[in-house]
């Protein structure tokens, strides 16, 4: 299961840095990062399953293609903005960090326009043959 290497990656990572805190703070920034970039390498090698899973479900039901690029960019865009908005509220900026959150929100709402003019016409279409 990837999420328990993700799990004790974190852990670790956090108990030596809060260890190394104390003493050597520099080398404490280090390990963090470090465990950080071991974290989003797990979480690549996941996605790229994911993303083979949803052109396959694109494929079996006919959904444009445009449509599913529309939703991985929404989905990225939400995940960037929540990892974004973590790292700001860690270094203590919680109002920009709430700033990158609505930004965020307003890119999600902006690009699922095509989403719901496509939805919109489906049930026009539906409301035509009855």
């Amino acid at each position: 299961m990837e999420i328990m290497k993700i799990i004790g990656v974190a852990f670790v990572t956090t108990l030596t840095s809060v260890l190394l805190k104390a003493t050597k703070p520099e080398l404490s920034f280090a390990v963090t990062v470090t465990g950080v970039i071991v974290i989003l390498l797990f979480i690549v090698d996941s996605l790229q399953s994911t993303l083979t899973a949803f052109t396959a479900i694109a494929q079996m039901t006919g959904v444009e293609n445009g449509l599913l690029k529309i939703l991985l960019k929404i989905v990225g865009v939400g995940y960037l903005t929540e990892f974004g908005a973590g790292v700001l509220n860690d270094f203590g900026s919680n109002a920009v960090a709430d700033k990158v959150i609505l930004g965020g929100k307003i890119t999600i709402v902006m690009l699922s326009f095509p989403i719901i003019q496509s939805l919109l016409q489906l049930v026009q279409g539906f409301l035509q043959l009855v």
